[in-house]
C-alpha cells in the first residue's frame, strides 16, 4: 500500500547548488561515492549508538554494513545502508532543502570562482553530501525508513528543481540511494560507475578507513556458473588504533576528508596515543582552510567522541576550547560510559584531563611548524590566527604559549610579519614596553599620526588590525617582563630633553581650549607623540578605544561614549600660530573655528567619524574663503 505520490520545489538555495552539480562545475566526480558512503556511515554509527540509549528499540545490529549493487543493463548504481535511515519529515529538511546557513554567500561565491580548482575549495568549506550524486546520475532514487519506525519513505528527482515524495509501506530499515547513472564520457571524467575496477578504486582510494564493511556485488565463474555475491572491499580499520609508521599519509588525507567534509587536504596531522591509568587515542588534523562558518554563531567544533571505537558524538565541545573549533578529528577514550551526555561530559575529571592535555598537543604542533615549516606556520595563521587569539582571553593556562605562536604585522618589516620573541630580541636597551596601536587595516594604521615619532626614533609598534585584538591585548598581563603599550594611549614620553618651559608658555591656551572643546574631549595638552601633524587624539590607559565601541554598540551593548584627549604637536605652525593669537587677544570666534578644525582634523586622520560633517565643512569652507 501506498499514499500518493507529493510533487514538491526545492528550496531556492537548493535548486541553484543543484544546477551547479548538474552542470559539472569541477572535474573529481568520482568523489560522489566517497559522499555517500560517508553519509551510510554516519547512519551505521548512529544506529548503533541509538540502540545503546534506547533498550526498546527493535533493531537487529549484529551486521550493520554498506552496500553496493550494479546493473550493467540498466545502467543503475545503488547504495544502500542498514542504519539509522531518516522519516518523511527528515527527508524533506535534509534533502529539499539546505539546512544550512551561509548557502547562499556559498553560491555567490562559487559564482564569483573563475576556475574548477576554486570551485572545488568552495565545494570543500561549504560541503554538498547528497548533492553530489547529480554529477554522475540524470535520475536519483532514495528508498528509506527510520529505525522504529513501520513506514518508509521514496524520494525522487531529476535535478531540475522539483521532487516527488511518498510513503511506501514495504521499505527496508535503512536508506537507499539509487542512481540512473548518465552515460560515461571519459573525456568530462564521467566514467562507468558500473564497472567493478572502478568502483573498488573510488572505496580504495577515499573510504578504504570506514569502520563498517563497504560490500560491492561481483560476479563470480564456478563451474561455468556466473553467481553474483557480496565481498568486502575496504580494510575497516580505525586509523587512529593503528601505528603511525603503518598508515601512509594517503590515508590520512582521506579520512580527513571524510570526517570534515573538507575537499582540501589537510594542513597537519596529530596523532595521540595516551597510556597509563586513563588511555585514549586520537586523530586530529589541522586544516589548510579556513572554514566559512568560522565566526558564525552557529558554527561547530569538529572532533569526534568514540568510546571503545563505538561513535558517541559528532562536535563534542567538550574535547576542545572554543577558539581551537576548527580542529578536526576523533578521540576514542577506552573508561567512559557509552551513555555519556554533553552534560555529564562538561564534568567529567577525565575529559577536562584530555582536553587539557589535546589542547597543549595542538599548540606545541603549531609551534613546532612555526620553527621548522615557516610556510605551513604562514598559511595556517593567516586563515586561523584571528579565532587562536581568542584563547588570550579565555585561556590562562595557555596564553603563554599562545603568545609564543601568535605573529603580527609591525613596522619592523612592511610584509614579514614578526613574533613577540623576536620583537623583544630587537628591543634596544632600556625600553619597557611592547608597543602597537590597533586599527582596521594597516594602511590606516601607518598613516596615523600616532605614530610620527617612533618611526622618527626607530621605535618598533605592533600593527593590530584583528577585531580580538582589541580586547586580549588590554586584557591580559606583558610578555617575557615586558608590558603592553598603546601609542595611542596614555601620555608617551619620548622626549625627554624637550624644553618643560613649553608647558608654561601654552598653559594659557591649552586651557582655554580644554574649556571650549569640553563636550568633544576631556583635555588638551602637548604631545611628544607628534612631528609632523597638528594634533592626535589618545585615550587614556583604561578607555575602550573607538573600535571597541563600535563593536560592544554593534553587539547590542550600550557603552558611554568616551572623551578622549587632544594632544598638539608644540612644534607644529599652526599650534604656535594659535598660541601667538591667543596671546596676542586673538578674536575669539575665530580661534573656536580653528579649534574645532583642529579637533576634526585630528578624527579624521585616525580614520575616525565626524560628529558633524556638515557643520565641519562650512566651517572649513567659510575660512579657506576669507584667507583668499
Amino acid at each position: 500500500m501506498t499514499t500518493p505520490v507529493e510533487t514538491l520545489e526545492f528550496q531556492a538555495e537548493a535548486r541553484q547548488l543543484l544546477q551547479l552539480m548538474v552542470h559539472s562545475i569541477y572535474s573529481n566526480k568520482d568523489t560522489f561515492l566517497r559522499e555517500l558512503i560517508s553519509n551510510a556511515s554516519d547512519a551505521l554509527d548512529k544506529l548503533r549508538l541509538e540502540s545503546y540509549r534506547d533498550k526498546d528499540l527493535a533493531v537487529d545490529t549484529s551486521d550493520l554494513h554498506i552496500e553496493l549493487e550494479t546493473d550493467r543493463v540498466e545502467r543503475t548504481l545503488t547504495v544502500r545502508d542498514n542504519g539509522i535511515g531518516m522519516s518523511r519529515d527528515e527527508v524533506v529538511a535534509l534533502i529539499g532543502t539546505i539546512a544550512k546557513s551561509g548557502t547562499a554567500e556559498f553560491l555567490r561565491k562559487l559564482k564569483e570562482s573563475k576556475d574548477s580548482a576554486a570551485s572545488q575549495d568552495l565545494i570543500g568549506q561549504f560541503g554538498v553530501g547528497f548533492y553530489a550524486s547529480f554529477m554522475v546520475a540524470d535520475h536519483v532514487t532514495l528508498l528509506t525508513r527510520k529505525a522504529g519506525e513501520d513506514t518508509g519513505t521514496r524520494w525522487e528527482s531529476a535535478g531540475e528543481g522539483t521532487y516527488t515524495i511518498e510513503t511506501v509501506e514495504d521499505a527496508p530499515q535503512g536508506t537507499s540511494v539509487i542512481l540512473k547513472l548518465k552515460p560515461e564520457d571519459t573525456e568530462d571524467h564521467l566514467y562507468d560507475y558500473t564497472a567493478e575496477w572502478k568502483l573498488r578504486e573510488i572505496v580504495t582510494r577515499y573510504s578504504d578507513f570506514i569502520t563498517w564493511p563497504v560490500r560491492l556485488e561481483v560476479e563470480r565463474k564456478v563451474e561455468d556458473k556466473t553467481t553474483r555475491e557480496f565481498e568486502t572491499i575496504n580494510s575497516g580499520k580505525a586509523l587512529w588504533a593503528r601505528s603511525k609508521d603503518e598508515v601512509p599519509a594517503e590515508e590520512y588525507t582521506e579520512f580527513y576528508k571524510h570526517i570534515s567534509r573538507d575537499w582540501n587536504d589537510p594542513l597537519e596531522t596529530i596523532h595521540v596515543k595516551a597510556e597509563g591509568t586513563f588511555e585514549y587515542q586520537a586523530l586530529l588534523f589541522l586544516p589548510s582552510k579556513a572554514p566559512y562558518d568560522l565566526f558564525m554563531r552557529e558554527r561547530k567544533r569538529g572532533v569526534q567522541l568514540y568510546v571503545k571505537r563505538v561513535f558517541i558524538m559528532d562536535d563534542c565541545e567538550a574535547l576542545m576550547p572554543e577558539y581551537l573549533r576548527f580542529v578536526k578529528g576523533v578521540v576514542d577514550a577506552q573508561d567512559l560510559s557509552l551513555n555519556v551526555s554533553r552534560e555529564i561530559l562538561q564534568q567529567d575529571r577525565q575529559i577536562q584531563l584530555m582536553r587539557r592535555r589535546l589542547v597543549k598537543r595542538v599548540l606545541s604542533t603549531v609551534k613546532t611548524m612555526q620553527a621548522d615549516a615557516p610556510e605551513k606556520y604562514a598559511t595556517f595563521w593567516s586563515e586561523f590566527g584571528p579565532a587562536v587569539k581568542e584563547g588570550l582571553l579565555s585561556d590562562a593556562e595557555n596564553r603563554e604559549t599562545i603568545l609564543d605562536i601568535c605573529s603580527f604585522a609591525s613596522t619592523h618589516d612592511p610584509e614579514k610579519p614578526t613574533t613577540l620573541a623576536d620583537y623583544v630580541e630587537r628591543l634596544p636597551e632600556g625600553q619597557e614596553h611592547i608597543y602597537y596601536m590597533t586599527g582596521v587595516s594597516r594602511s590606516i594604521v601607518e598613516s596615523s599620526p600616532h605614530l610620527e615619532a617612533f618611526r622618527a626614533k626607530g621605535l618598533e609598534v605592533l600593527i593590530l588590525t584583528d577585531g580580538i585584538d582589541e580586547m586580549w591585548v588590554d586584557a591580559g598581563e606583558g610578555y617575557r617582563g615586558k608590558t603592553f603599550q598603546s601609542v595611542a594611549k596614555g601620555e608617551v614620553d619620548l622626549d625627554e630633553e624637550k624644553d618643560k618651559e613649553e608647558n608654561e608658555e601654552f598653559a594659557p591656551l591649552l586651557s582655554w581650549l580644554s574649556t571650549t572643546l569640553a563636550d568633544s574631549v576631556k583635555q588638551v595638552r602637548l604631545s611628544t607623540r607628534l612631528t609632523t601633524s597638528p594634533a592626535c587624539l589618545v585615550g587614556d590607559s583604561g578607555d575602550l578605544t573607538p573600535t571597541l565601541e563600535k563593536m560592544y554598540r554593534a553587539m547590542g551593548q550600550p557603552v558611554p561614549a568616551v572623551k578622549r584627549v587632544l594632544e598638539l604637536n608644540p612644534d607644529h605652525p599652526l599650534v604656535t600660530g594659535m598660541r601667538t593669537a591667543f596671546a596676542d587677544g586673538g578674536h575669539e570666534t575665530e580661534l573656536g573655528e580653528t579649534a574645532e578644525l583642529l579637533y576634526g582634523m585630528a578624527l579624521l586622520a585616525e580614520g575616525g567619524e565626524l560628529p558633524d560633517p556638515a557643520k565641519f565643512t562650512k566651517v572649513l569652507a567659510d575660512r579657506l574663503a576669507r584667507s583668499l
